[in-house]
Protein backbone atom coordinates (compact mmCIF):
# COMPACT_ATOMS: atom_id res chain seq x y z
CA UNK A 1 0.00 0.00 0.00
CA UNK A 2 1.15 3.48 -0.86
CA UNK A 3 0.43 7.08 0.67
CA UNK A 4 1.73 10.32 -0.28
CA UNK A 5 2.33 13.09 2.50
CA UNK A 6 3.34 16.44 1.99
CA UNK A 7 6.79 15.64 4.32
CA UNK A 8 7.95 12.22 5.25
CA UNK A 9 9.93 12.44 8.71
CA UNK A 10 12.04 9.73 9.87
CA UNK A 11 12.67 9.65 13.21
CA UNK A 12 9.85 10.25 16.12
CA UNK A 13 12.07 12.30 18.50
CA UNK A 14 12.48 15.92 20.08
CA UNK A 15 13.70 17.35 16.31
CA UNK A 16 11.57 15.02 14.46
CA UNK A 17 8.84 16.06 16.37
CA UNK A 18 9.48 19.95 16.31
CA UNK A 19 9.76 20.06 12.42
CA UNK A 20 7.07 17.86 12.15
CA UNK A 21 4.83 20.69 14.05
CA UNK A 22 5.84 23.61 12.65
CA UNK A 23 4.93 21.50 9.45
CA UNK A 24 1.32 20.27 9.96
CA UNK A 25 0.81 23.88 11.43
CA UNK A 26 0.92 24.88 7.75
CA UNK A 27 -1.55 22.77 6.74
CA UNK A 28 1.08 20.24 5.20
CA UNK A 29 0.36 16.62 5.41
CA UNK A 30 3.01 14.42 7.45
CA UNK A 31 4.13 11.18 8.20
CA UNK A 32 6.47 10.73 11.06
CA UNK A 33 7.90 7.18 11.45
CA UNK A 34 9.64 6.75 14.24
CA UNK A 35 11.36 3.51 15.80
CA UNK A 36 10.97 4.21 19.20
CA UNK A 37 14.64 4.67 20.07
CA UNK A 38 15.77 8.00 21.51
CA UNK A 39 18.72 9.10 22.63
CA UNK A 40 18.15 9.79 26.06
CA UNK A 41 15.78 6.72 26.70
CA UNK A 42 18.40 6.03 29.17
CA UNK A 43 18.52 8.72 30.94
CA UNK A 44 15.75 8.70 33.55
CA UNK A 45 15.61 13.06 33.43
CA UNK A 46 15.98 15.58 31.27
CA UNK A 47 17.41 18.92 32.15
CA UNK A 48 18.28 22.23 30.84
CA UNK A 49 14.78 22.04 28.84
CA UNK A 50 13.31 25.62 29.87
CA UNK A 51 9.89 24.87 31.43
CA UNK A 52 10.72 20.85 31.94
CA UNK A 53 13.98 20.92 33.43
CA UNK A 54 13.71 17.86 35.39
CA UNK A 55 11.29 15.67 34.02
CA UNK A 56 11.26 12.63 32.38
CA UNK A 57 12.26 12.35 29.19
CA UNK A 58 9.83 9.81 28.41
CA UNK A 59 7.42 12.26 29.79
CA UNK A 60 8.45 14.81 27.20
CA UNK A 61 8.74 13.05 24.01
CA UNK A 62 4.82 11.53 24.98
CA UNK A 63 3.32 14.99 25.47
CA UNK A 64 4.48 16.32 22.84
CA UNK A 65 3.08 13.23 20.41
CA UNK A 66 -0.12 13.58 21.77
CA UNK A 67 0.21 17.07 21.06
CA UNK A 68 1.30 16.69 17.72
CA UNK A 69 -1.48 14.10 16.90
CA UNK A 70 -3.91 16.46 17.96
CA UNK A 71 -3.59 17.56 14.14
CA UNK A 72 -5.50 16.35 11.24
CA UNK A 73 -2.74 16.26 8.64
CA UNK A 74 -0.62 14.27 11.04
CA UNK A 75 0.32 10.35 10.97
CA UNK A 76 2.51 8.03 12.64
CA UNK A 77 4.14 4.84 12.18
CA UNK A 78 5.64 2.82 14.59
CA UNK A 79 8.67 1.00 12.22
CA UNK A 80 11.84 1.98 10.64
CA UNK A 81 12.93 2.65 7.04
CA UNK A 82 14.89 0.38 5.20
CA UNK A 83 14.88 2.52 2.30
CA UNK A 84 14.38 5.92 0.05
CA UNK A 85 14.13 6.51 -3.51
CA UNK A 86 13.20 9.31 -5.52
CA UNK A 87 13.25 12.83 -6.70
CA UNK A 88 12.20 16.11 -5.35
CA UNK A 89 8.03 16.03 -5.11
CA UNK A 90 8.30 12.43 -5.77
CA UNK A 91 10.11 10.32 -2.94
CA UNK A 92 9.09 6.57 -2.05
CA UNK A 93 10.37 5.55 1.32
CA UNK A 94 10.16 1.54 2.01
CA UNK A 95 9.41 0.62 5.50
CA UNK A 96 11.02 -2.44 7.28
CA UNK A 97 8.55 -5.57 6.70
CA UNK A 98 6.95 -3.96 3.74
CA UNK A 99 4.46 -1.38 2.91
CA UNK A 100 5.24 2.10 1.34
CA UNK A 101 4.94 5.48 1.35
CA UNK A 102 5.10 8.44 -1.01
CA UNK A 103 6.18 12.39 0.21
CA UNK A 104 7.09 15.35 -1.17
CA UNK A 105 9.89 15.36 1.11
CA UNK A 106 11.85 13.64 3.42
CA UNK A 107 13.72 14.76 6.80
CA UNK A 108 16.01 12.76 8.30
CA UNK A 109 15.83 12.90 12.07
CA UNK A 110 17.40 9.74 12.62
CA UNK A 111 19.60 10.94 15.86
CA UNK A 112 22.74 8.96 16.34
CA UNK A 113 24.77 6.19 18.36
CA UNK A 114 27.17 6.79 20.91
CA UNK A 115 30.20 4.35 20.38
CA UNK A 116 30.94 4.08 23.97
CA UNK A 117 34.67 2.25 25.45
CA UNK A 118 34.75 -0.81 25.81
CA UNK A 119 34.48 -0.55 29.64
CA UNK A 120 32.83 -3.68 31.39
CA UNK A 121 30.01 -1.85 33.58
CA UNK A 122 29.82 1.15 31.75
CA UNK A 123 26.61 0.56 29.11
CA UNK A 124 24.85 -0.55 31.96
CA UNK A 125 25.09 3.27 33.93
CA UNK A 126 25.22 5.06 30.85
CA UNK A 127 22.42 7.80 31.14
CA UNK A 128 22.49 6.74 34.90
CA UNK A 129 25.52 7.63 36.78
CA UNK A 130 27.58 7.81 33.39
CA UNK A 131 27.03 11.04 31.16
CA UNK A 132 28.07 12.89 28.54
CA UNK A 133 27.07 16.47 28.92
CA UNK A 134 27.64 18.49 31.74
CA UNK A 135 24.96 21.03 31.29
CA UNK A 136 22.31 18.03 31.19
CA UNK A 137 23.83 16.41 34.40
CA UNK A 138 26.65 18.12 36.24
CA UNK A 139 24.57 20.31 38.40
CA UNK A 140 22.81 17.62 39.68
CA UNK A 141 26.08 16.14 41.13
CA UNK A 142 26.55 18.92 43.90
CA UNK A 143 30.35 19.82 43.19
CA UNK A 144 31.24 16.59 44.07
CA UNK A 145 33.96 13.85 43.10
CA UNK A 146 33.71 13.60 38.99
CA UNK A 147 35.56 11.13 36.76
CA UNK A 148 36.33 11.47 33.17
CA UNK A 149 36.94 7.97 31.16
CA UNK A 150 39.14 9.54 28.76
CA UNK A 151 38.14 8.42 24.92
CA UNK A 152 41.11 10.24 23.00
CA UNK A 153 42.16 14.06 22.89
CA UNK A 154 38.80 15.71 23.42
CA UNK A 155 38.48 14.48 27.04
CA UNK A 156 41.33 16.79 28.04
CA UNK A 157 39.01 19.18 26.97
CA UNK A 158 36.10 17.82 28.68
CA UNK A 159 38.27 17.66 32.14
CA UNK A 160 39.62 20.73 32.07
CA UNK A 161 35.86 21.98 31.15
CA UNK A 162 34.24 19.88 33.88
CA UNK A 163 36.61 21.45 36.71
CA UNK A 164 33.58 23.88 36.73
CA UNK A 165 31.28 21.51 38.07
CA UNK A 166 33.53 19.40 40.78
CA UNK A 167 36.41 17.60 41.84
CA UNK A 168 37.58 15.90 38.71
CA UNK A 169 40.06 12.98 38.10
CA UNK A 170 40.95 12.44 34.66
CA UNK A 171 40.90 8.40 34.52
CA UNK A 172 43.43 8.16 31.51
CA UNK A 173 42.85 4.08 30.91
CA UNK A 174 45.72 4.13 27.91
CA UNK A 175 43.34 6.27 25.40
CA UNK A 176 45.63 8.94 25.93
CA UNK A 177 49.43 9.93 25.71
CA UNK A 178 50.10 12.65 27.90
CA UNK A 179 53.10 14.87 27.32
CA UNK A 180 54.80 17.14 30.15
CA UNK A 181 52.56 20.25 28.97
CA UNK A 182 49.20 18.39 28.89
CA UNK A 183 49.65 17.22 32.32
CA UNK A 184 50.91 20.70 33.82
CA UNK A 185 48.01 22.50 31.75
CA UNK A 186 45.62 19.80 33.67
CA UNK A 187 47.40 20.27 37.03
CA UNK A 188 46.80 23.93 37.14
CA UNK A 189 43.48 23.60 36.31
CA UNK A 190 42.66 21.41 39.32
CA UNK A 191 42.60 18.09 37.76
CA UNK A 192 44.01 14.86 39.18
CA UNK A 193 45.51 12.15 37.05
CA UNK A 194 44.88 8.79 36.86
CA UNK A 195 46.61 6.92 34.60
CA UNK A 196 46.14 3.03 36.05
CA UNK A 197 43.95 1.55 33.98
CA UNK A 198 40.17 0.26 34.49
CA UNK A 199 39.31 -3.03 35.17
CA UNK A 200 35.41 -2.54 35.60
CA UNK A 201 32.68 0.16 36.98
CA UNK A 202 30.89 -0.86 39.90
CA UNK A 203 27.63 0.33 42.63
CA UNK A 204 26.51 3.71 41.33
CA UNK A 205 29.63 5.09 39.90
CA UNK A 206 32.59 3.16 41.22
CA UNK A 207 35.87 2.78 39.42
CA UNK A 208 37.94 -0.62 40.20
CA UNK A 209 41.46 -0.09 38.56
CA UNK A 210 43.67 -2.89 37.48
CA UNK A 211 45.61 -2.41 40.34
CA UNK A 212 42.78 -3.41 42.72
CA UNK A 213 42.07 0.59 43.83
CA UNK A 214 38.51 1.31 44.07
CA UNK A 215 37.64 5.13 43.09
CA UNK A 216 34.56 6.38 44.65
CA UNK A 217 32.88 9.01 42.07
CA UNK A 218 29.56 10.89 42.05
CA UNK A 219 29.18 10.92 38.49
CA UNK A 220 31.08 9.97 35.78
CA UNK A 221 31.28 11.74 32.11
CA UNK A 222 32.89 10.09 28.67
CA UNK A 223 33.06 12.04 25.00
CA UNK A 224 31.50 9.36 23.05
CA UNK A 225 32.11 9.31 19.67
CA UNK A 226 28.46 9.23 17.40
CA UNK A 227 27.49 7.75 14.35
CA UNK A 228 24.42 8.23 12.59
CA UNK A 229 21.92 5.55 13.49
CA UNK A 230 21.78 3.36 11.15
CA UNK A 231 23.05 3.51 7.26
CA UNK A 232 19.91 4.79 5.59
CA UNK A 233 21.29 8.53 5.16
CA UNK A 234 23.99 6.94 3.00
CA UNK A 235 22.22 4.79 1.46
CA UNK A 236 20.52 7.26 0.14
CA UNK A 237 23.59 9.39 -1.04
CA UNK A 238 23.15 11.72 1.95
CA UNK A 239 27.16 13.46 2.09
CA UNK A 240 28.89 13.23 5.75
CA UNK A 241 31.06 15.31 7.58
CA UNK A 242 33.21 14.90 10.43
CA UNK A 243 32.11 16.79 13.56
CA UNK A 244 34.14 19.09 15.78
CA UNK A 245 36.58 17.84 18.37
CA UNK A 246 36.57 14.71 16.59
CA UNK A 247 33.55 13.80 18.27
CA UNK A 248 32.46 11.75 15.28
CA UNK A 249 30.10 12.09 11.78
CA UNK A 250 27.00 13.66 10.98
CA UNK A 251 25.10 14.29 7.53
CA UNK A 252 26.37 17.25 6.41
CA UNK A 253 23.94 19.75 5.68
CA UNK A 254 23.80 23.74 4.66
CA UNK A 255 21.72 26.50 6.07
CA UNK A 256 18.47 25.52 4.76
CA UNK A 257 18.83 22.18 6.31
CA UNK A 258 19.65 20.41 2.69
CA UNK A 259 21.05 17.82 2.47
CA UNK A 260 23.30 16.48 -0.32
CA UNK A 261 20.53 14.89 -1.86
CA UNK A 262 17.84 17.69 -3.53
CA UNK A 263 14.66 17.35 -1.55
CA UNK A 264 16.28 15.13 1.59
CA UNK A 265 16.76 17.43 4.68
CA UNK A 266 18.23 16.55 7.61
CA UNK A 267 18.00 17.69 11.49
CA UNK A 268 18.63 17.60 15.34
CA UNK A 269 21.66 15.64 16.53
CA UNK A 270 22.37 13.66 13.17
CA UNK A 271 23.08 16.59 11.88
CA UNK A 272 24.36 19.19 14.29
CA UNK A 273 26.33 19.33 17.22
CA UNK A 274 26.81 20.36 20.31
CA UNK A 275 23.90 17.75 21.15
CA UNK A 276 21.01 18.67 23.90
CA UNK A 277 17.11 18.52 23.87
CA UNK A 278 16.82 22.20 23.78
CA UNK A 279 18.82 22.44 21.10
CA UNK A 280 17.23 19.16 18.72
CA UNK A 281 14.10 21.01 19.84
CA UNK A 282 15.09 24.62 17.73
CA UNK A 283 17.26 22.16 15.03
CA UNK A 284 13.93 20.97 14.41
CA UNK A 285 11.71 23.74 14.47
CA UNK A 286 13.80 25.61 11.81
CA UNK A 287 14.20 22.13 9.71
CA UNK A 288 10.73 22.22 9.27
CA UNK A 289 9.89 26.02 8.48
CA UNK A 290 12.84 25.42 5.93
CA UNK A 291 10.95 22.65 4.03
CA UNK A 292 7.79 24.56 4.26
CA UNK A 293 9.54 27.18 2.50
CA UNK A 294 10.67 24.85 0.37
CA UNK A 295 7.16 23.09 -0.77
CA UNK A 296 5.76 27.22 -1.12
CA UNK A 297 8.26 28.14 -3.58
CA UNK A 298 7.67 25.27 -5.56
CA UNK A 299 4.33 25.55 -5.81
CA UNK A 300 4.57 29.22 -6.76
CA UNK A 301 7.35 27.65 -9.64
CA UNK A 302 4.89 25.29 -10.91
CA UNK A 303 2.02 27.92 -10.93
CA UNK A 304 4.16 30.48 -13.03
CA UNK A 305 5.05 27.10 -15.51
CA UNK A 306 1.22 26.51 -15.53
CA UNK A 307 0.74 30.36 -15.98
CA UNK A 308 3.54 30.23 -19.21
CA UNK A 309 2.15 27.32 -21.20
CA UNK A 310 -1.17 27.89 -21.42
CA UNK A 311 -2.86 29.61 -24.80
Amino acid sequence: MSMHHDVIVIGGSYSGMAAALQLVRSHKSVLVIDAGERRNRFARHSHGFLSRDGADAADIAATARRQLEAYPTLSWIDGRVEAIDGTPGDFTVTLAGGGMRQGRRVLLATGVIDQLPPVAGLAERWGKSVFHCPYCHGYELGRSRLGVIATGPVSLHQAHFLTEWGEVTLLVNQALSLGAEDRSTLEHAGVTIEDAPITTLEGHADVRTVDGRLLRFAGLFVAARCTPSGSLAEAAGCALEDMPMGMGRQIRIDAEHKTSVPGVFACGDVARFPHSVSLAVAHGAWAGAQIHRSLFESRIAEAVREDIASP
